[in-house]
């Protein structure tokens, strides 16, 4: 579903304005519109950060930027709380935006992107406090660009390993 989402608003929003989409995340919104946090870098190689608003009108797909910033101007992404499994967090421009997105792994999906956009186009210091290393860093094993399958993997390999230790005679 989501690749079909991506290459809607590739061909729809971001194709015509010559900007490669890397990432998006769907974040919650107000009334029965969707909003994605999308990742993209312009023709000029600046990386743009845009909430877009998605909505339907009969049969036909409507997108809408309704926010952007720039890379550049983001001072720190806080992820609220790095040992608890929540969606929420906050990025730092000269204004503080909080956003809740679908899932804790979109959320360390988009800090991975906007940290790995920075090492390619930037090489600027910013700052990524309140996230798990182990799940934000490429060489960590649960990193993935198949978002919450890794969590389903993990969850999956601890069932796993309880029930062979339930299975286990103590002797």
């Amino acid at each position: 579903m989501s690749s079909l989402v991506k290459e809607d608003l590739e061909k729809r929003l971001f194709g015509p304005r010559r900007q490669r989409l890397h990432e998006f995340i769907e974040v919650e919104g107000a009334g029965a519109q969707r909003y994605y946090l999308c990742a993209a870098v312009n023709k000029s190689k600046e990386v743009e950060i845009c909430m877009v608003k998605h909505w339907r009108v009969d049969r036909e797909e409507k997108y809408e930027v309704v926010e952007k910033w720039f890379l550049k101007d983001l001072e720190m992404i806080d992820g609220k709380e790095a040992d608890t499994d929540n969606p929420y967090f906050d990025m730092h421009f000269q204004k503080v935006y909080n956003m809740e997105a679908y899932s804790c792994a979109s959320k360390y999906t988009f800090a991975r992107t906007l940290s790995n956009l920075n090492a390619m186009y930037l090489k600027k210091d910013f700052k990524i406090v309140n996230f798990d290393d182990t799940y934000l860093n490429d060489d960590s094993i649960w990193s993935s660009s198949n978002r919450d399958f890794v969590v389903v993997m993990k969850v999956c390999f601890y069932a796993f390993s309880l029930l062979c230790l339930s299975l286990c005679r103590l002797s």
